[in-house]
């Protein structure tokens, strides 16, 4: 057993479990400990969220990395059970025409959080050191640019209040080709397998060069490169919530319950008739009958 870095003692299974009870054979953490990692981590993670929303802090977190590397199932975990006044998601497409001839941060700049809100990337500008630069969507010139740009970018945001965060997901390329067959061979994954997901999956070494260079010119002590070993998917959430949440400094906020005064009776209000309104046909329980609220 072993002290949770964010969580205390009695909320955290590395306290409360022993290592050779939470682990299964082969080395992955049981579901049940997953849980309950999860909900404690949850827990936490509304209480940041009401910090961040009571003291006007801003915070961008970026995922990005491999394709089928667990970014977009941390964040969905990540947000569950959140407001999504507070916590934003951006997950950007092709750019437009008009958006191809703007600066290139420029379409990124508008979803920057204002005060209390914390906006996730899932992908960010950094597609155009990965992905641009290994499909050709971008020249050397503008690829070169945006070397140049990214890490001052990233201190004016720095400089102007923002907490940035970002992760880069890490699988090997036996991992990523296990998930891409079972995302073939399963129809309800199937539409997550993207033509450009079959062209990564060819140009792996490719992808690797671009990701080497991208550190070398962007991971820097002012707004370092955190990499999330997603080579099991529940190891990799847990590690990454519970990193966020130390990087965030933050005071918990939470609310406690609220006192539910008795409600009104409502004596003089009658419901209209329940056959003068369209209801949803009930193929699961049934309808009501008579007025009921």
């Amino acid at each position: 057993m072993s002290a949770h870095p964010v969580l205390p003692g009695e909320e955290s299974v590395l306290a409360t479990v022993d290592a050779d009870d939470l682990y299964k054979s082969n080395g992955t953490i049981k579901r049940k400990y997953y849980e309950r990692g999860w909900t404690g981590s949850r827990r936490n993670s509304c209480g940041s969220r009401c910090g961040c929303a009571s003291r006007g802090l801003r915070a961008v977190v970026l995922f990005d990395g491999r394709d089928a590397a667990g970014k977009g199932g941390t964040i969905h975990r990540i947000t569950r059970r959140t407001s999504s006044r507070v916590v934003k998601v951006v997950a950007l497409g092709k750019p437009t025409e008009r958006e191809q001839t703007q600066w290139y941060f420029q379409r990124y700049v508008e979803h920057l959080p204002a005060a209390g809100e914390v906006v996730l990337f899932d992908r960010s500008w950094y597609n155009r050191a990965t992905v641009e630069r290994v499909m050709g969507f971008c020249t050397d010139a503008e690829y070169e640019e945006f070397l140049r740009s990214a890490p001052e970018f990233e201190r004016m945001l720095q400089r102007s209040g923002i907490v940035l965060v970002k992760y880069w997901f890490s699988i090997s390329d036996e991992e990523q080709e296990r998930r891409f067959q079972k995302r073939s061979q399963d129809p309800k994954r199937r539409w997550k397998l993207s033509p450009m997901d079959l062209e990564a999956r060819n140009r792996w070494v490719d992808y690797s060069r671009a990701k080497d260079a991208m550190f070398e010119h962007t991971d820097t002590d002012d707004s370092p490169w955190y990499v999330v070993d997603a080579e099991v998917k529940k190891h990799a959430r847990l590690n990454c919530i519970t990193h966020l949440l130390g990087r965030i400094d933050y005071e918990d906020t939470m609310p406690e319950p609220a006192p539910l005064p008795p409600r009104e009776s409502g004596a003089d209000y009658e419901r209209p008739p329940i056959d003068s309104q369209r209801w949803v046909p009930a193929v699961y329980g049934s309808n009501p009958t008579d007025a009921g609220g």
